[in-house]
């Protein structure tokens, strides 16, 4: 019997969500792929689980800097194409594998239905521990339950189609991101340019660095994940774990 060939990711589809913890995590590990997404017509919504008010470099109050951060998360969208920007508002630092989280992010998947889902990695990464995040594994442990089972079965959160009318969605792809596992590379270098724009947008998170951090150190990152997947010299690459629902 001939071996079953591995499956691949859908070349477009209509509809994207990317589901992460805080602003600026879409934009560190995955704006490159979503500026592709955007350019070749597929719509994109972001949703934020917290408001990263526990970020940020200097004296900024801390009631100030969740509102500050959700403005630049909006910037840093509309560079890459995104104007769905939605935030869900849970405490950044303390998230923790909740049914209430599974069922706003569930909420979330049957309002926009989409037909691929991004979010991290609900597995520790040991070479690149500072990806793994305990926000990012539970937001991706968080969304993987609202794909499956959640989302799907209209019999899961009955609120969701009694009270607000939501009916079931099945996500056929779900794109990890900063994963041990990582299995599919997007070649980002000729939209390099308008994620640099995106993370600078991030003025409370960067601006500490120096001058050109952002295109050398995460341009750095992405080089070498070009190498890793085998693309040509000088070509910049986003990797991701692409799992099929079934």
């Amino acid at each position: 019997m001939t071996a079953p060939q591995p499956q691949r990711p859908a070349e477009h589809v209509e509809r994207v969500l990317c589901v992460l913890a805080h602003p600026d995590d879409v934009d560190f590990g995955s704006a490159g792929t979503v500026a592709t997404w955007t350019a070749a017509g597929t719509e994109v919504t972001y949703c934020i689980v917290t408001d990263g008010d526990a970020g940020g470099f200097d004296e900024t109050p801390r009631d100030r800097m969740g509102p500050l951060r959700r403005e630049e998360q909006r910037a840093a969208a509309m560079e890459v194409g995104v104007e769905d920007v939605r935030f869900l508002g849970y405490p950044d630092g303390r998230l923790e594998l909740t049914l209430d989280l599974r069922r706003d992010i569930s909420r979330v998947i049957r309002q926009v239905r989409p037909q691929r889902v991004l979010t991290s990695s609900p597995e520790r990464f040991w070479e690149r521990v500072g990806a793994s995040h305990p926000d990012h594994m539970t937001v991706g442990e968080s969304t993987l339950r609202a794909v499956y089972p959640d989302a799907r079965n209209p019999f899961a959160f009955p609120e969701l189609l009694d009270d607000e009318g939501l009916e079931a969605w099945t996500v056929p792809e779900v794109w990890l991101g900063a994963s041990p596992r990582a299995d599919h590379a997007v070649d980002v270098t000729d939209v390099v340019d308008r994620k640099f724009a995106a993370l600078k947008s991030h003025v409370t998170q960067v601006s500490h660095q120096p001058e050109g951090w952002v295109e050398e150190f995460v341009g750095g990152w992405m080089r070498q994940t070009a190498q890793r997947f085998g693309l040509p010299e000088g070509r910049m690459a986003e990797a991701f774990h692409v799992v099929f629902t079934g």
